[in-house]
């Protein structure tokens, strides 16, 4: 009984976690329609987080001259937030969050180039089983061969291939202290939309921040809550529990995103997304599932 007890609380935790991402979309889209795009939405979050994270461990700022590598950590997590939000608020959610989660395949060869860690025949079955399903999830009859056309495709493939990079960072930097890692994904985060911002203010393609009336202030100040708990969440899970075990329970924040964008009318759950989903969905699943060999990817 008291294993049980030990291991359902990260479990919740990461559940936690996931619920938040997998929901995220729906206060994004609120603060859009309000006029405040994603990208400032999260550059706003962002900062304060960074802020409560610096107030909390200010010498975690340090950290970023002994080693060099947490700007490309800081850089990867900026971009990734930076498609996910604003692929989740322009475009179909479940679909978004389908090509997000291509993530364990970009994995593998991020891993290989990065870290040396040549590919399985299991790892490269896994990278082939993930393509055919992203093939299959862009298909449109009449459309020729099925590459990603909307800007919300394009967006959430580069967001899960960034968070791929993320991952990676984070393992070669798993000896520096949690705090400076935190706090670069935090600064990543907030840097990484301003600057994308910035550039699509010049081109015309991002308004600028309008005036933000209560109500979107509360869904702001309530969404940066919920992302600095979910963080946490993912802290005290992810420490307690096995990574493969992590990322299993991780992928419940597509069960999140898809029942609730579907219920919200911002999804649509067509053969092609439903059964291409199922085999991108069963590669992470894969991926994430105990291996017997340590090298294996």
């Amino acid at each position: 009984m008291a294993e049980k007890r030990g291991v359902s609380g990260p479990v919740l935790a990461l559940v936690c976690n996931a619920f938040v991402w997998g929901v995220s979309w729906w206060p994004f889209r609120q603060l859009h329609e309000q006029g405040l795009h994603p990208l400032w939405s999260t550059a706003l979050m962002y900062l304060l987080a960074l802020a409560c994270a610096l107030a909390v461990r200010p010498a975690a700022l340090a950290e970023f001259s002994r080693q060099p590598l947490l700007w490309l950590l800081a850089g990867a997590a900026g971009l990734t937030n930076v498609g996910f939000n604003w692929a989740v608020t322009v475009g179909d959610v479940v679909r978004v969050v389908l090509l997000f989660y291509l993530m364990p395949a970009w994995s593998v060869l991020l891993a290989w180039l990065l870290l040396g860690d040549k590919p399985t025949p299991a790892a490269l079955a896994r990278l082939l089983l993930a393509l055919v399903g992203v093939v299959i999830v862009l298909h449109q009859p009449g459309n020729g061969f099925p590459w990603p056309r909307e800007p919300a495709d394009l967006l959430a493939l580069m967001g899960g291939c960034s968070f791929a990079l993320t991952n990676v960072m984070l393992r070669r930097l798993h000896a520096v202290p949690g705090e400076a890692r935190l706090v670069a994904m935090f600064g990543g985060g907030a840097v990484m939309a301003v600057v994308v911002a910035a550039l699509g203010l010049a081109q015309g393609l991002v308004l600028p921040v309008p005036a933000l009336g209560p109500g979107s202030l509360v869904i702001g100040a309530l969404l940066t809550v919920a992302f600095l708990g979910g963080n946490v969440a993912l802290q005290y899970g992810a420490a307690r529990l096995p990574a493969h075990t992590t990322a299993l329970v991780m992928l419940s924040e597509v069960v999140f995103a898809s029942l609730s964008s579907v219920a919200l009318g911002a999804a649509q759950l067509s053969p092609g997304v439903l059964t291409g989903g199922a085999l991108i969905l069963a590669a992470a699943a894969w991926s994430a599932w105990p291996q017997r060999s340590a090298r294996a990817v």
